[in-house]
């Protein structure tokens, strides 16, 4: 009965860490993917103010 005391307790706290590991994982993930769909937002935001300008002055 000890032993599997022991092994569940040891379970538990892997599968506690495991979590734990991919939370940051996960959030660095979403961090990235942030940061791309903002830089490819304002790369085509600027893009469009520049032609709508080029349109302006013709």
């Amino acid at each position: 009965m000890d032993s599997l005391t022991t092994f569940l307790v040891a379970h538990v706290g892997q599968a506690n860490s495991l979590v734990m590991e991919s939370r940051q994982l996960v959030g660095l993930v979403a961090a990235v993917l942030a940061a791309l769909l903002a830089g490819q937002l304002g790369w085509h935001g600027t893009d469009r103010l520049l032609a709508g300008r080029e349109r302006a002055d013709d």
